[in-house]
């Protein structure tokens, strides 16, 4: 935990935004694998953690603006447990370091909100993600379980989005412990993979990693030759000369702010001539907007900038044509990039995805778009100080997408489909780091890890 101060002044904080009201924070329960006893790894939710800080299953909170006090909601150990746990840290020691005073039992929590409802008080509470807690809050306010996201507090979640995107020292700090260890985890992938190993073999050396450090990963790790699949995870394959393995993956720290890091190296230690050819495109793409980040700026602009970047790479490489600018606006470069730039990284790798991209990516002003490629772009608005994002194109080469745009000779003023036929074997390549967004410009956070292809080699 951070110091009580912290958690305190963010709860003030988050008062003062919600102006009134009684806002209801639920921490994530265990989850069953294939029996009751069986357990998943435990994940609290990470806006319980901001607010709250404590990191075990099976607590509540309630942030009660109008009568100003905050209520922890937990149950002691019993006897029972404890012979199968141990003893641990009590509920109402852990609330005196987050500075909550007032601890009852989980089950009063359900008499609080009656009351509240009862005399007329508004209840903020977040979109649920899991259904155990979507479950507690339909019975709780009477809410059909299907029309729980729709009546989510959207007040409640602008003033969250408001404090959690804006990165404190501490938690860049974290952020960078994490990036420290994700590193680590690249630098194995890259230098252990060799021909005859399978993906999974490469994957299960850099999960260790990040459990050693004390932490967990912070996504499951996307590791493959097929890199042309946006989010392949390992598999059984079988490691070749002559391919490329895209590794991304991140480590989470105990603490469980992320890391989130992408390279893409050659199996034997050395690039072909067409992959070099490839690889610097995407190289020169992510430097160009690297070179763009700066508060004031839209993400959406910079994102645009990169796509624009790859067109021109791959007009030199002779698959595309035309005016760069004009095919990225009709969105012909989607045939080869098509997802977005980068998205907001902290306690989650997308983070705050379950509060809903439309209020952490964008504004009332500037709206998602619904087209192909754009669609996928997680984050579009000005960036401001404080900020934690990534920065990662990439360019995939999908057989089946190649196929049905050749058939349909979509956008054929600008891509050469004669000669992308070629390219239906190459799989794909993605660059990714993370930086945070400073008063004048940005700054890579965590050590550097090797990122040009002769670089990548020498690691070999």
């Amino acid at each position: 935990m951070f110091k009580q101060e912290i958690y305190s002044a963010r709860r003030r904080q988050l008062k003062a935004t919600v102006k009134q009201g009684l806002i209801l924070l639920l921490g994530n329960e265990e989850s069953s694998m294939n029996y009751t006893d069986n357990l998943y790894h435990f994940r609290q939710d990470s806006s319980f953690l901001y607010f709250i800080g404590i990191d075990q299953p099976s607590l509540a909170a309630v942030i009660d603006i109008d009568n100003d006090r905050d209520i922890l909601f937990g149950d002691e150990l019993t006897m029972d447990q404890i012979i199968w746990t141990g003893p641990k840290t009590t509920i109402l020691d852990q609330a005196a370091k987050t500075g909550i005073s007032d601890v009852r039992p989980y089950a009063a929590l359900a008499t609080v909100i009656k009351a509240a409802l009862a005399s007329g008080q508004s209840i903020h509470f977040l979109p649920p993600y899991r259904a155990d807690n979507a479950q507690k809050l339909a019975e709780w306010l009477g809410i059909p379980y299907a029309a729980l996201k729709t009546q989510a507090s959207v007040p409640l979640i602008r003033a969250v989005i408001a404090q959690r995107a804006i990165k404190s020292a501490e938690e860049i700090t974290e952020i960078e412990k994490a990036i420290g260890i994700t590193v680590d985890m690249q630098l194995e992938a890259i230098r252990s993979a060799h021909a005859g190993m399978t993906e999974t073999q490469v994957a299960g050396r850099i999960h260790g990693l990040a459990l050693s450090a004390g932490g967990n990963l912070a996504f499951p790790i996307i590791l493959t030759v097929n890199g042309q699949i946006l989010h392949n995870h390992y598999q059984q394959t079988v490691l070749q000369n002559g391919q490329m393995v895209l590794c991304d993956c991140g480590a989470e720290t105990s603490m469980h702010y992320a890391g989130d890091l992408t390279r893409t190296f050659p199996v034997n230690g050395t690039f072909t001539a067409r992959q070099r050819e490839v690889y610097d495109i995407v190289a020169a793409a992510q430097q160009a907007a690297i070179d763009a980040l700066r508060p004031g700026i839209l993400f959406r602009d910079v994102h645009l900038l990169a796509c624009e970047k790859l067109a021109e790479g791959l007009r030199d490489l002779g698959l595309m044509r035309g005016d760069v600018k004009e095919a990225v606006a009709k969105g012909a470069h989607t045939l080869f990039f098509q997802c977005g730039l980068g998205h907001m990284m902290g306690l989650d790798v997308h983070d705050m995805e379950d509060l809903g991209e439309q209020y952490v990516g964008y504004t009332e002003d500037l709206k998602k778009s619904t087209e192909f490629g754009l669609k996928s772009l997680r984050l579009g608005r000005a960036l401001e100080p404080g900020f934690v994002l990534t920065v990662e194109p990439g360019l995939y080469f999908i057989p089946e997408l190649i196929d049905a745009w050749t058939t349909q000779k979509k956008h054929s003023e600008f891509i050469n489909y004669d000669a992308v036929q070629a390219f239906k074997d190459f799989g794909g390549i993605r660059i990714e780091e993370d930086f945070l967004i400073t008063q004048n410009g940005s700054r890579l956070l965590g050590k550097p890890l090797y990122k040009t292809a002769s670089a990548i080699e020498a690691l070999k």
